[in-house]
């Protein structure tokens, strides 16, 4: 079995994002978050020679990477790498003249890359600047956001985002800490606040909810949610991987329904109305191996579900 990782990113589930996601060998296909390309390389190791993948990225780095390992792989001719974030895929595929694809992959994992990379911000666990934003060109950094918060604004973030317990008082430590300008200075207010054992998991949760707050995830999603079910042709798929309970809820939910709520619509004759199938009857996660050799997989959920004719 191919191994599609590499120094850059090792992408997760790719053998199973490509024996689910793929229902037309010589279809338009769309990865959304293209990080290191790994997913897109598989997917073109398993389609015919007519089909074409768009790639879509915000970070410059992670499409030059990308598009460098695809054209070395024989692919450059029928991939299209694109600058932008996935609620950007709708305009992207109606600029290329199409009106449909036959499917969507939308990765939302940081990549390897970025959280091995100090000079990011997106982990605590290596010293650089206080950043956190997927594309560095724009936007304002981590440390920017934080100076302009308020305590009852911040304690939101940290508990909706992080779903950290200690939320307010995170905020209103992280509120006399400022200015924060290091991924070190903000770790070092956390740990000041928490018990040792409970060190790990606090910093994770801060991290994760400035992460999500700096660069708008969650808004990213649910915008992302709703181009698929615009663009995707009936019988097609969506595959969508999740790392965390605030991103899988609202994909379980919209990928069963077609709303947000979760709430099947039904017609007067109980027929259920949702645009999707669900097709993996509940998430797939990556076997022994996969973790043994990629620890970061072992978070990973895989959802597919499948465009009905439902409008």
């Amino acid at each position: 079995m191919l191994d599609y990782a590499t120094p850059y990113h090792a992408p997760v589930l790719c053998h199973s994002v490509a024996d689910r996601l793929i229902t037309d060998p010589d279809g338009v296909y769309v990865d959304a978050t293209l990080g290191g390309g790994g997913h897109t390389h598989a997917l073109f190791d398993a389609l015919g020679d007519e089909a074409r993948v768009i790639g879509l990225d915000r970070d410059p780095e992670a499409l030059e990477t990308a598009t460098a390992r695809l054209e070395s792989a024989g692919y450059g001719d029928r991939f299209m790498p694109v600058r932008g974030t996935f609620s950007d895929m709708e305009e992207v595929i109606r600029a290329e003249g199409l009106q449909s694809v036959s499917g969507i992959l939308m990765d939302l994992g940081v990549s390897s890359h970025q959280l091995d990379d100090g000079q990011r911000g997106f982990s605590h666990r290596l010293s650089g600047p206080l950043d956190m934003r997927m594309d560095q060109t724009s936007g304002e950094p981590a440390s920017a956001f934080l100076d302009k918060m308020d305590e009852a604004e911040l304690a939101r973030v940290l508990r909706v985002w992080g779903e950290e317990p200690m939320a307010g008082r995170m905020a209103r430590a992280i509120l006399r800490g400022r200015p924060l300008r290091s991924t070190t200075d903000l770790a070092d207010v956390i740990r000041e606040e928490v018990p040792p054992h409970k060190v790990s998991k606090s910093l994770a949760r801060v991290f994760q909810a400035l992460r999500i707050a700096v660069n708008g995830e969650m808004d990213e999603l649910r915008r992302a949610l709703e181009a698929a079910t615009s663009l995707v042709a009936p019988g097609g798929r969506l595959a969508v991987i999740s790392y965390h309970s605030l991103e899988d809820r609202p994909v379980k939910r919209y990928l069963r329904s077609g709303h947000f709520d979760g709430e099947i619509r039904r017609d007067l004759y109980g027929n259920a109305l949702s645009p999707w199938r669900d097709v993996t009857r509940g998430a797939i996660m990556a076997d022994e191996t996969e973790t043994a050799t990629n620890p970061r997989a072992r978070s990973a959920r895989l959802r597919v579900a499948e465009r009905t004719t439902c409008t």
